[in-house]
This record gives structure tokens, C-alpha cells and sequence, in this order.
């Protein structure tokens, strides 16, 4: 299923993005994994950060928060309902960040996820981010997004 498309998030997303987000998430809370409040926010994200959505057939199934600060940026939230899941959104969504950033001239791109998702880790391994750090439950990620200049 690639009939998605992505594109920047406007405030009228919100509400389905915040939905989709809480969807998506559920998984983990249903694990008895303690998450922070993840779509807390969302209007806020979209008028303050950069904010993209997944769509298909009018629904959103996707979506990502980019922080972007003086010299690298930091993936705040990927989130892909779970109908969605498998389809290659998830790599679709982080490579929009990535191209992002990129695009924005910075050369680094940071994340941080919990400890009781090693799939999460495993994904963002694959996509060429390490492992920079762990602090109780958190799991610090980054990827060097500098051209021609070895990770």
C-alpha cells in the first residue's frame, strides 16, 4: 500500500493527526509501556514546528514533528496507525524528515525513543542512525546528515 502521500500538516489536521497519533500509540500503551502524553499539543507542533500527515483515501494514517534548531533538528514523533503499519510509511515519513533537514542546510538529526521498543531501534538502525545514549527509560538516537563525510 503506497496510495499514500505526504504533506505538510495544516492546523484544519489537528484533530485527525492527534487521533491518528493516540491510534497509533495505543499498541505501546496496551504493552503497559509508560509513554509521555505524545499528541499533547498538536495544533501547537503545526503552527510552531514542522508538521507533515500521511493520507490515504481522505484519512490520516501518518504523521511526523520536526523540531529544527540552529544547527541540527530533533524527529519528535513518527507515528503510523496500526492499518497502516508494514506498508513503508513509517521509512517514507523519516526520510521527509530527513530530507528536511537536509534541505534546511543542517547536518544532524536526533531522536529519542523508549527503551521497551527495540523495534523502533532496530527500524532506525537500519536507516542508518546509532545509538548515542540511554538515560532511564529514553534511548537517544542520531544519523549524521552531512554529505559526503562518514557517520
Amino acid at each position: 500500500m503506497t496510495d499514500w502521500t505526504i504533506r505538510r500538516a495544516g492546523l484544519a489536521d489537528a484533530s485527525p493527526l492527534t487521533a491518528c497519533i493516540d491510534e497509533a500509540y495505543s499498541v505501546y500503551a496496551g504493552k503497559g509501556i509508560d509513554l509521555p502524553a505524545v499528541s499533547d499539543g498538536i495544533a501547537d507542533e503545526i503552527q510552531n514546528n514542522l508538521v507533515w500527515v500521511a493520507v490515504l483515501e481522505k484519512q490520516i494514517v501518518g504523521g511526523l514533528v520536526l523540531i529544527t534548531r540552529e544547527d541540527d533538528a530533533v524527529l519528535v514523533n513518527v507515528a503510523v496507525r496500526p492499518s497502516a503499519t508494514g506498508s513503508g510509511l513509517g521509512r517514507a515519513l523519516v526520510d521527509q524528515a530527513e530530507q528536511e533537514v537536509r534541505a534546511l542546510g543542517l547536518g544532524r538529526i536526533g531522536l529519542t525513543t523508549h527503551v521497551k521498543m527495540p523495534e523502533n531501534v532496530q527500524l532506525y538502525e537500519h536507516l542508518g542512525w546509532h545509538e548515542t545514549g540511554r538515560v532511564g527509560n529514553k534511548v537517544h538516537m542520531e544519523k549524521s546528515l552531512k554529505t559526503g563525510i562518514p557517520e
